[in-house]
């Protein structure tokens, strides 16, 4: 007991905690009320979390989101991962769902992204709600541009130039697009492509790319690419494609369970970075929504092409599951 006659009464400790911790009081006006120094302040409320006289928690799902950021991290080797918890009070449908990753996407850009960066941007419907959260607050200069040729079929909304003249514009930098499709007709018009001094300058461009953002598309177990049911692919495409087993899209390329680009026709007409270019980008970021996208995105993993995720909290324990 006698060791006690040196330290702060309880009774002071809890009524400081409740102060700081519960009523908002800062360390100055507690010490003023209390008529104690601010230093004692600061001693007497580490005191309080030490002895439990108050203590924190968080929900459970939130633990788990922490605790699958750290598991997948050291699996895949990731630099960073942002595991997006559910919302606790109303179930999600599959659009809010991808617009809380994408917020959360356009979060993590607006802290790293800087002037000197070239950035690469994909095509895709996350990537259209991503530069929608974008702060136009925080212009940094950076410059952007495209990471493979455009899509006709698809939205114009959610095409890779509309979306690389809205981000450029979002941050106040330059941008470099692509206007040709990215599926030409034959790999010989693909060569002469990139002979052009227009699109060899591009692909020199590719190389200096500091960060990349892309989604991904699912074929494997479901179907649900938006490659695959816009007019972008022909029938006999698509089923000769399928014969490949393709995992997912990325960038116009389609890669197998290991992360390898498929073997079909297809990659030999594609107008995109190329994988091995791609996987040398210092910082490849993946925004990513969709339970089912589990496996399509462990294939862009063994790939290699990402070591930064944004995904949500489903996808994330199907993920680990696998």
């Amino acid at each position: 007991m006698q060791g006690e006659v040196y330290n702060q009464s309880i009774c002071v400790v809890m009524r400081a905690a409740k102060m700081y911790y519960i009523d908002h009081y800062s360390q100055k006006d507690i010490s003023e009320i209390l008529n104690i120094s601010p230093p004692t302040v600061s001693r007497i409320l580490k005191r309080a979390r030490e002895e439990n006289i108050i203590h924190f928690d968080m929900p459970k799902e939130f633990k788990e989101c922490l605790c699958l950021e750290s598991s997948l991290k050291k699996r895949y080797n990731l630099n960073e991962i942002v595991v997006v918890p559910p919302d606790l009070t109303h179930d999600q449908s599959p659009l809010e769902i991808k617009r809380t990753v994408a917020l959360e996407g356009a979060r993590y850009l607006e802290r790293i992204i800087t002037s000197r960066d070239l950035l690469g941007i994909a095509w895709g419907g996350t990537m259209y709600e991503l530069i929608k959260y974008l702060n136009p607050c925080r212009k940094k200069g950076t410059t952007f541009i495209t990471l493979h040729g455009t899509i006709p079929s698809c939205n114009s909304m959610f095409d890779v130039n509309s979306l690389v003249s809205r981000i450029a514009m979002a941050y106040g930098g330059e941008k470099f697009a692509i206007s040709i499709p990215g599926l030409l007709s034959s790999y010989k018009e693909l060569e002469s492509l990139k002979q052009s001094e227009e699109i060899s300058h591009y692909f020199s461009l590719y190389n200096k790319i500091t960060i990349s953002v892309s989604g991904i598309g699912s074929f494997y177990p479901e179907l649900t690419s938006p490659l695959s049911q816009l007019s972008y692919l022909s029938e006999q495409n698509l089923s000769d494609l399928l014969k490949c087993r393709p995992y997912t899209d990325i960038m116009l390329r389609f890669l197998d369970a290991d992360g390898n680009e498929c073997c079909s026709d297809l990659a030999k007409r594609t107008l995109a970075i190329e994988l091995d270019t791609y996987r040398k980008i210092p910082h490849k970021i993946l925004v990513v929504s969709g339970s089912h996208k589990a496996y399509s995105l462990q294939a862009a993993l063994k790939g290699n092409l990402a070591n930064t995720l944004i995904i949500d909290y489903r996808l994330a324990a199907n993920l680990l599951q696998i």
